[in-house]
């Protein structure tokens, strides 16, 4: 397997990122308490012991929480940070916080999200910023402007996107003077419409894919590495089924299961391994808060699938072969 894009910034950057979007204590009013704390310190400890050093945050991650009790740790930890690898997101207003749910890129918010997660960080910058979603009101030279500034400031040292395509991509770089590094993306065996876009081009199964074609090679082509969010689909293989698992999920399940048996492995680094195949080198974003499954997880960068493995699990979540 060929080198992450990412190591051309970071080569220290792990196979895996760990995302902290469990981390706080949960989606509620309530502030995070102590035993929060201590939570997200085990886990950033068991993913250091475990090689993942990559961690992803965004501002609304439990309202802010997660970014607060990691802030917390590496007060508390400093010397954790010379071995991480931060990144976190905004661009994104919730409600009921804000009238009417949101995507917002202007200047002023961009400015005002990065320093109130530095403040909750208790950091001076990240390492990676991302812009967590495209805002169709973003104006590019003013947007352009405000990132160039808080570059400047050394308020974050990379650029990166979440959930863009290509020509968006293209489009932001050209007003920015530093390269976008990273693109995150849904991606994983469940959600697998970066593969038929690949396999339906000239086919009229290829309109109904969601995922925005050539996305992956303007990636690959502009160094850009690619990111999976919700890589495990919610674990509904490996111990989560659906409410009323279909015919696919269920036949799937077994599926994994016998092959964590045959690579002397777990089903969550099988899950893993499939994204890990491909040779655009893959980086998924693990989210769980389960100490055991996160090392499980950890384990998957030693599985190599086979070429007939890999388009077996294909085609058995897909439900039918591939044309």
């Amino acid at each position: 397997m060929t080198e992450l894009p990412i190591h051309d910034y970071y080569p220290q950057a792990s196979q895996l990122v760990y995302g902290c979007m469990g981390l706080g204590g949960g989606w509620t009013d309530a502030p995070a308490n102590e035993q929060d704390t201590r939570q997200a310190q085990h886990i950033i400890e068991t993913c250091l012991e475990n090689k993942v050093n990559v961690f992803d945050l965004a501002d609304i991650y439990t309202f802010g929480k997660a970014e607060e009790v990691f802030g917390k740790v590496l007060k508390a930890s400093p010397e954790l940070r010379k071995n991480m690898i931060v990144q976190t997101k905004v661009g994104i207003k919730l409600t009921p916080v804000h009238d009417v749910k949101q995507y917002d890129l202007s200047p002023e918010w961009i400015t005002t999200a990065l320093n109130s997660s530095l403040k909750r960080l208790q950091s001076e910058n990240v390492d990676i910023l991302f812009l967590h979603r495209p805002d169709p009101l973003m104006d590019l030279d003013d947007t352009a402007e405000a990132l160039q500034k808080l570059h400047k400031q050394g308020k974050f040292s990379h650029l990166a996107v979440s959930n863009m395509h290509a020509g968006q991509i293209a489009w932001l770089q050209s007003a920015v003077s530093f390269p976008i590094i990273a693109n995150q993306l849904q991606m994983s065996l469940q959600h697998a419409d970066f593969i038929e876009e690949t396999i339906t081009t000239n086919m009229k199964e290829g309109c109904n894919s969601g995922f925005p074609r050539g996305t992956l090679e303007f990636c690959e082509q502009q160094n850009i590495q690619i990111q999976a969010w919700s890589p495990l689909a919610r674990g509904i293989y490996t111990g989560n089924p659906s409410s009323a698992p279909d015919a696919n999920e269920l036949a799937t399940t077994k599926l994994i299961a016998q092959l964590a048996n045959r690579y002397s492995s777990n089903t969550n680094a099988i899950v893993l391994s499939w994204l890990l195949k491909h040779p655009i080198n893959i980086q998924p974003v693990v989210g769980t808060t389960n100490i055991a499954r996160i090392i499980e997880c950890a384990k998957a960068p030693i599985v190599s699938l086979s070429r007939d493995d890999w388009y077996l699990l294909f085609e058995t979540a897909r439900g039918h072969e591939i044309p």
